[in-house]
Formats: C-alpha cells, structure tokens, sequence
C-alpha cells in the first residue's frame, strides 16, 4: 500500500472515536488474516497446477478404460 493510501486510512481512523478505532482495526486484522489465508491457498494451487491436471488426466483414462468405479456415497 502507498504511503498516501496509508496516510488516508489514519486520517479516517483518527475522525472516529477511539472505541471504534480499536473496533475498526479488529476488523482490519480479521480481514487481512483471510486475505494471507486466500493469498496462500492460491499460491499453493498455482504451485500445485501441473499434479492437479496430470491427475485429472489420469482419472479421466481410468474412467475411459473402464477401470473407474461409480462413488458409493453410503461408504463414506
């Protein structure tokens, strides 16, 4: 984030009282936690793109040559 942006939440932050400043930056803390969250599972996902197609394709030959079965939820 620019030093602007940042200078422009503090002003906001700074017109509001200081019992809804703490509320405000509880919130912000929960936010960016999910966002390192989403960060992190979509960089796993792109490391992990080639296994997940090469999966795929392989299921997808099993199914072709007959070796796949149908899911039986009941056994889960």
């Amino acid at each position: 984030m620019s030093s602007k942006a940042i200078a422009t939440v503090q002003k906001m932050l700074e017109s509001l009282p200081e019992e809804a400043q703490e509320r405000v930056v509880e919130h912000l803390r929960e936010y960016i936690l999910d966002l390192q969250d989403e960060l992190e599972w979509d960089a796993l996902f792109e490391r992990t793109q080639e296994q997940l197609i090469a999966a795929a394709r392989h299921a997808k030959e099993e199914i072709a040559a007959g070796k796949a079965e149908p899911m039986d939820f009941e056994r889960l």
